[in-house]
């Protein structure tokens, strides 16, 4: 087996995070409203969650953290963790890595029957194959890489290990 060719270590990860959640800070902070921060299961979930830790010092806000499941080749069932009212709410939709925008376009259908006050979107890796119009509002990192390169983010009892091509 051949040793991980990693893109991210823990600590840099980390750092993106921080950076991240200051710009989520700035951002956010003349909006009125809670703060959503919705997670593509499995690794958005704990990307969300550190985001939501680093985001609460620097907003006097209502946070909360739910996730979104879906199955990212054929996501025809998408499903929130709980159903609690949009309306009015500051929302970011996390995930772990884009790569065509698919997983994160198809996540935003079920906000589609409230209206949230914003919606914005946050991935720690950024790949440049772009076939659907979703561009995040805050990247980690923006790699380029062949269509036969994956992109795997690597958590371990919740958090982040770090990132690497397979």
């Amino acid at each position: 087996m051949s040793e991980k060719k990693y893109i991210l270590s823990s600590v840099e990860a980390q750092q993106k995070l921080k950076r991240m959640s200051l710009e989520i800070a700035e951002s956010l902070s003349g909006h009125e409203g809670p703060i959503l921060l919705i997670g593509v299961q499995n690794s958005g979930v704990v990307i969300a969650e550190a985001i939501g830790s680093l985001l609460r010092p620097f907003l006097d806000k209502k946070i909360d953290i739910i996730s979104v499941r879906l199955n990212k080749h054929l996501p025809e069932k998408v499903e929130l963790s709980e159903s609690i009212p949009l309306n009015g709410v500051n929302i970011i939709l996390i995930d772990d890595v884009t790569n065509s925008g698919k997983t994160l376009l198809y996540a935003l259908k079920p906000l589609l029957d409230w209206h949230p006050r914003t919606i914005q979107t946050l991935v720690l890796v950024e790949r440049m194959h772009k076939l659907y119009p979703v561009k995040p509002d805050f990247v980690g990192l923006s790699i380029s890489t062949t269509l036969e390169e994956h992109i795997q983010v690597e958590t371990i009892d919740g958090k982040i290990v770090g990132a690497y091509v397979v």
